[in-house]
């Protein structure tokens, strides 16, 4: 073969070489630049699976904080969508692995619709609770008035009925006397020549009083402001009274006259003004003065 003709196809092959490298450099570029496009691609949709499963949480927080529900479907779903969240963060884009966590969050999606369904038919029933509650508790307070007032009312009549059974005392009057020793008994003015105090009263009619076995105190506090008699100490409801004679009478609702002798030891009985207080258990029912010499 010539020199010439190989020379020739010398530079047809370095020909079909260069077309055939240009070729590949072109089509490696192109894969390339494919290849670019991809992962950011994957990239942007991995983004876009972290965002649905932020907003998905937030979702799910709105419901939980607003209304206060301690669902445990609810607090797991949230839960769940957390795990996944990190999953999706740390695993490197790919076609296969974007697939998977789309299909997985349109799963969660119809997830969180049933579960939000199930929370708004709790927050109703809780709401028709809380208007039931209120309207019960309106109705109690209603019935805690009501009962109140009767109460009141009750308490009322009952101190009405009880000034209204009271005895009183009428005409209390106070005189030393001197005891013979016949048993006589001779009123005197000077304290001088008396042995007791005598108190006399009446007590007044009442139908409505309790008819029965009644005992009065009587008090005679001489001009030294000491009390004589027995000195006795009566206890009733609001304290303690000092008393010097005690009376024990049948009372039947009716007029009665009442009189007790107080004992009184000769220094007790000095010239000047006694006082003389007639109760009826605590409550004094009679008061008098009287003057010795």
């Amino acid at each position: 073969m010539s020199p010439e003709n190989n020379s020739s196809k010398f530079k047809v092959l370095v020909g079909v070489l260069s077309v055939l490298l240009i070729g590949l450099a072109v089509y490696t570029i192109i894969l390339y630049n494919d290849s670019k496009s991809t992962v950011s691609n994957l990239e942007q949709q991995k983004i876009e699976i972290e965002t649905e499963l932020e907003e998905l949480i937030a979702n799910y927080d709105e419901v939980i904080q607003e209304n206060e529900l301690k669902d445990n479907d609810l607090l797991a779903a949230r839960e769940r969508i957390e795990v996944l969240l990190d999953s999706v963060k740390d695993a490197e884009a790919n076609v296969a692995l974007i697939q998977r966590y789309k299909a997985e969050v349109g799963r969660l999606k119809m997830e969180r619709k049933a579960l939000f369904r199930k929370a708004d038919s709790l927050i109703a029933a809780n709401d028709r609770l809380v208007v039931e509650r209120d309207s019960t508790s309106s109705v109690l307070n209603k019935t805690i008035k009501v009962v109140d007032s009767v109460n009141m009312e009750n308490e009322a009549l009952s101190e009405t009925v009880k000034l209204a059974s009271l005895v009183n005392a009428t005409d209390l009057r106070g005189e030393a006397v001197i005891v013979r020793n016949s048993g006589k008994i001779v009123d005197t003015r000077r304290s001088s020549r008396a042995d007791k105090i005598r108190a006399c009263f009446q007590l007044a009619p009442n139908p409505v009083a309790q008819a029965g076995d009644r005992i009065f105190f009587v008090q005679v506090i001489n001009p030294k402001n000491n009390i004589l008699g027995e000195k006795g100490i009566h206890q009733y409801e609001n304290g303690v009274l000092n008393f010097s004679k005690s009376v024990n009478v049948f009372y039947e609702n009716e007029e009665l006259d009442v009189c007790a002798l107080v004992d009184a030891k000769e220094e007790d009985l000095v010239e000047g003004r006694y006082t003389i207080n007639v109760f009826d258990g605590g409550r004094q029912i009679a008061t008098t003065t009287m003057e010795l010499k």
